[in-house]
């Protein structure tokens, strides 16, 4: 009789690589450097909307279509394409995300009339639908379990310094050289990163770093309920997502807010939103290092720390909406963009420690789909719409009913994060021992 393999620590499968590599950071530069130039890609369009309003005689509707199509999309595709890539690969799944976002790109350059923008906008969203999700699955898979709550906010504020560098770049370039040449310096650039991706990233390294962290235990394959098996990540999911509503409207509409209402120039009114875009980035980072460091002994600080997030925001976009244009506005503007995103790294440090990690590629996608079908894509709408019906400033006042909605459910969740815990803690365990008991049977 063989001798028995040891069955593999629960524990151990839960917390991932012991250590940070070279490689590790190799991967989460380059993978950052893809989503700067998903969100380049997404935002670019907004620094243009009042050129094409101009050009196309389009209403605020329309505009917010424009812009909300891509995360529609999203939110659509990213379950089920998040899905594929945890079956097919991975890596070789972004490559071809990120060269079918700018190729989408190029096509919106060479657009002749709205139905056809409309048309490239859709296919951006297609090819971005689960880079996300994938993406910080991958990055998640090669770092130590300590470090979640830190990437997963430092991964996902690359998406908003993409849009920093997408709203302030589209500008400067529209102003200079046209809309059209934006989308296509954008377009181009996403094509030369997919290609260093492709050539420099591989599945085999990226599998040997997260060693069975990364697998089953037992080698079988994980249901799919498991994404879902609290009543805590279904809340967090929610929560997050309704939280977005404001941050994906509010870097849609805040370039067309400054050239209206400061009467600023195009390029100004798009310096001055990706400043404020800047702040937002900055505060998904800093968020999420102190809910890892706050939380090292007190789990579900977390918790505390995203209602803290989500009612600071509501207070300060009230509080500016209610002065006039001006100085004090725009530092209380700042205040509300640095929190109204803090909520994604313990979000997603939640969801990364109420899942299994083998099936983390498909939890972020479902965190995905609930922060765009839920925040990101009906934000730009729902605003444009009623800035067409009210006007852009008085449609701004909407948008903290969200956040405080968010607050709320964050709240409710907390009081069962640490019974879910423990029982996904308890089903690891089974799983070990069911693959301990099955190869001791296939080794007899």
């Amino acid at each position: 009789m063989a001798a028995l393999v040891p069955a593999a620590d629960p524990s151990a499968l839960s917390r991932g690589p012991a250590r940070v590599t070279l490689y590790s950071w190799i991967v989460f530069a380059l993978s950052f450097g893809l989503l700067i130039s998903d969100y380049m890609a997404r935002q670019v369009l907004n620094a243009v909307f009042p050129l094409l309003k101009a050009e196309w005689a389009l209403s605020d509707t329309q505009l917010g279509w424009l812009s909300g199509v891509v995360a529609l999309m999203v939110g659509l595709l990213t379950f089920p394409l998040s899905l594929a890539a945890d079956r097919w690969g991975r890596v070789r799944s972004l490559a071809v995300m990120a060269a079918l976002w700018s190729l989408a790109t190029l096509l919106c350059a060479a657009a002749a009339n709205y139905g056809q923008m409309l048309a490239g906008r859709l296919m951006v969203g297609v090819g971005e639908a689960a880079y996300g999700s994938v993406g910080i699955a991958v990055v998640i898979s090669v770092f130590p379990r300590r470090l979640r709550a830190t990437l997963s906010a430092a991964f996902m504020a690359g998406g908003l310094f993409g849009q920093v560098l997408g709203v302030a770049l589209g500008g400067e370039i529209s102003a200079s050289h046209g809309w059209r040449t934006a989308f296509l310096v954008i377009g181009l650039s996403g094509l030369a990163l997919a290609l260093a991706y492709a050539l420099i990233v591989r599945e085999r390294l990226i599998a040997d770093i997260a060693g069975p962290a990364a697998r089953p235990a037992g080698g079988g394959s994980l249901p799919l309920r498991a994404l879902f098996a609290g009543r805590c990540v279904r809340q967090v999911y929610t929560a997050s997502g309704i939280q977005l509503f404001a941050a994906g409207a509010l870097p849609a509409w805040l370039p067309s807010y400054f050239n209206r209402y400061y009467d600023l120039p195009v390029n100004t009114a798009s310096r001055l939103a990706a400043l404020l875009l800047l702040a937002c980035g900055c505060g998904m980072i800093l968020c999420g290092m102190a809910s890892d460091r706050l939380a090292v002994a007190h789990p579900d600080r977390k918790f505390q720390l995203a209602i803290g997030y989500s009612l600071g925001s509501a207070i300060t976009l009230t509080l500016a909406l209610l002065l006039p244009a001006g100085p004090a506005q725009i530092a209380l503007l700042a205040i509300a963009m640095f929190l109204v995103a803090g909520t994604t790294g313990p979000a997603g440090a939640m969801v990364a420690n109420l899942t299994p990690l083998a099936i983390h590629g498909t939890a972020f996608a479902t965190l995905t789909l609930a922060h765009n079908l839920l925040g990101l894509a009906p934000g730009p709408i729902a605003t444009g719409w009623l800035a067409d019906a009210i006007g852009l400033h008085e449609a701004f006042r909407f948008l903290p009913f969200a956040s405080l909605l968010a607050a709320w459910l964050f709240f409710r969740a907390r009081g069962s994060y640490a019974a879910d815990l423990a029982a996904l803690e308890a089903a690891r365990t089974h799983r070990a021992v069911g693959g301990r008991d099955q190869r001791r049977v296939d080794l007899t």
